[in-house]
């Protein structure tokens, strides 16, 4: 008979179908034609022109292909009040969008309160998407 645990971990995976199968960079999407990502379910997510140009008003050239979109913003079990986003151009976009970067301070990760979650949804939504974390 599964665990509580495993039962949780199966339930993760399937909330998590929405996540891409691979992300691609601001760079592709801009210069290359693309518009949209593959989820894991198989179905597509297509990108937003204006979000993708607001991007590229925020970014240099180099930043442009570090970026990976869809920008996960991160939800786990144990830090409840708070989300996690990864990477440094990514957390420069997320700052950005909330007011805060601060170019003295590059950081490769950040967390933020949830009641922020609205905020950036409202500027990016469809370049940013949420994932699902159990952490032990």
């Amino acid at each position: 008979m599964p665990t509580a645990e495993d039962l949780l971990k199966k339930e993760i995976v399937r909330i998590n179908l929405h996540l891409p199968r691979r992300r691609v960079s601001l760079y592709d999407l801009l210069e290359r034609g693309i518009d949209h990502v593959v989820l894991r379910d198989g179905s597509k997510h297509y990108f937003r022109e204006s979000e993708l140009e607001y991007l590229s008003g925020i970014l240099d050239e180099k930043e442009k292909m570090s970026l990976r979109l869809p920008i996960i913003l991160e939800i786990n079990t144990v830090d409840r009040g708070y989300f996690r986003v990864r990477g440094k151009v990514e957390v420069k976009v997320i700052e950005v969008v909330l007011g805060q970067f601060d170019p003295m301070d590059e950081k490769t990760e950040g967390r933020y309160p949830r009641y922020l979650l609205p905020k950036i949804r409202k500027v990016l939504p469809t370049t940013t998407t949420y994932a699902f974390i159990a952490e032990p």
